[in-house]
C-alpha cells in the first residue's frame, strides 16, 4: 500500500464495519451463509478482509468492530484470521444501520466520552487506498473539535439509478475541502440522475466520521422513536433495545433531520459492490469487453460476465449475458436485468432461493 499522510492513531478513534447484508444481487453465489461480504468479488480475497486490511495501517484490531448478525458470526470470523470473537459484535435482531450504529455509539460513548466513530461497509470498492486512509484521518481530526456528522461523498462518473445522492452547501473548510450538506435525496431514475451529476451532486457513499456523543444528541434531538429506548442501553438491555427499537436507517433517521452533517467529496475511487454489473465494472476485461472469473472460455463472445467455481463455462456468440455457475445451479440473464434479480428470487422455489 502506498503511504500515506502520516497520523498518529489516537486511542479515542474506533472503526465499525456493518458486515450483516444478504447480498441477494449475488445469488447464486451468494448464500445466507456466505453472503457478498464473505466472497472474493473483487480478487482473491473476502470483500470484508479488504475492507479491515484497509484500515489496518492505521488502527490496531482491538480498536476494529465488526457488526453482524448471530447467523454469520461464525463464517465472518472465519474470513478474517486474526480476529477473535471479541473483535465482533452481534446485533440480537436486525433492524437496520440506525439502530446499530447508535447501540455502538452508546456502547463506545460509555466507555470512552470523547470516542470517534469512523462507520465503514464491508462490500465498498476503494481505490486509492492511501488518499482514503488520508481525508479518514483528517475528518477524525475534525471530529475531534466539532460537534459535526461527517460523512464521505464520491465524485459520480456515471448517472447512477441505484445510489444516493447529496447536495453540496456552503463550503466549511477548503483543506481538508468539506461542505454544509443541503440535502440528501434517495434513488432518482435516470433522467434525475443526469442531471444530478451535471449540477454536480455527490454520490452518498455511507462512510461516515463522528464523535459518538455528537451522534447520540442527534438522536435524543430529531430521532424520538429511537430516543425513547435509549434508556435500555444506559441500564445494559441490548437485546430488549433492539425488540422495541424501530427498523429504520441512519439516513433518513438522523441524518436527514440533523443540521450539523457535513460532507467531503472522496480523494479516492469509491464504488458500492451491489450487483454483478459491479464486479463487471471493477475486475479486468479481455479485449472484447468479458469479464471471467473461473474456468471461463469465451469465443466471439464480447460484454459478457462469467463466473464459475465449479466446473466449466463456455461462451460462444453471444453479448451481454451474466453467466454464473455455482455449485450445481447456473444462472444466465442479460447482463442489463442483473439488477433486478431480487424479483426472480421472490419468485423461485425456497430450495433454489435459500440455497447453502
Amino acid at each position: 500500500m502506498p503511504e500515506s499522510k502520516t497520523f498518529s492513531p489516537p486511542d479515542s478513534v474506533y472503526a465499525v464495519v456493518l458486515a450483516g447484508g444478504i447480498g441477494s444481487r449475488f445469488w447464486p453465489v451468494s448464500t445466507p451463509s456466505r453472503p457478498k461480504q464473505l466472497l472474493p468479488l473483487l480478487g482473491d480475497t473476502p470483500l470484508i478482509q479488504q475492507t479491515v486490511e484497509r484500515i489496518r495501517p492505521w488502527l490496531p484490531r482491538e480498536r476494529i468492530r465488526l457488526l453482524t448478525g448471530r447467523p454469520l458470526a461464525g463464517p465472518t470470523l472465519a474470513a478474517l484470521p486474526g480476529y477473535l470473537p471479541e473483535h465482533l459484535w452481534v446485533e440480537p435482531e436486525t433492524k437496520g444501520t440506525a439502530p446499530v450504529l447508535v447501540w455502538v455509539a452508546h456502547a463506545l460513548a460509555a466507555e470512552r466520552p470523547d470516542a470517534i466513530m469512523i462507520s465503514l461497509h464491508a462490500d465498498h470498492h476503494i481505490g486509492q487506498a492511501a488518499a482514503f486512509l488520508t481525508l479518514l484521518q483528517e475528518l477524525a481530526a475534525r471530529a475531534r473539535q466539532e460537534d459535526r456528522l461527517f460523512t464521505i461523498g464520491a465524485v459520480p462518473d456515471r448517472p447512477e439509478t441505484g445510489y444516493g445522492y447529496i447536495r453540496r452547501g456552503g463550503k466549511v473548510t477548503a483543506a481538508p475541502e468539506i461542505y454544509a450538506v443541503e440535502r440528501f435525496v434517495e434513488k432518482p431514475d435516470r433522467a434525475t440522475a443526469e442531471r444530478y451529476v451535471a449540477e454536480a451532486y455527490l454520490w452518498n457513499t455511507g462512510i461516515f466520521v463522528w464523535r459518538a456523543s455528537v451522534l447520540l444528541d442527534e438522536v435524543r434531538r430529531h430521532t424520538p422513536e429511537i430516543a425513547a429506548h435509549l434508556p435500555l442501553l444506559d441500564g445494559g438491555d441490548v437485546a430488549e433495545f433492539f425488540a422495541r427499537v424501530p427498523r429504520s436507517n441512519i439516513d433518513p433517521a438522523v441524518l436527514e433531520r440533523s443540521q450539523r452533517v457535513a460532507v467531503a467529496p472522496a480523494t479516492f475511487e469509491w464504488d458500492d459492490i451491489g450487483t454483478w454489473d459491479s464486479v463487471g465494472r471493477m475486475r479486468a476485461a479481455d479485449d472484447a469487453g468479458n469479464v471471467a472469473v473461473g474456468d471461463v472460455h469465451a469465443v466471439d463472445a464480447a460484454r459478457c460476465i462469467a463466473w464459475t467455481d465449479t466446473g466449466s463455462v463456455v461462451l460462444f456468440g453471444t453479448e451481454d449475458l451474466l453467466v454464473v455457475r455455482a455449485g450445481d445451479v447456473t444462472f444466465v440473464t442479460p447482463r442489463d436485468r442483473a439488477p433486478d434479480l431480487k424479483a426472480l428470487l421472490d419468485q423461485l422455489p425456497p430450495r433454489l432461493r435459500d440455497r447453502e
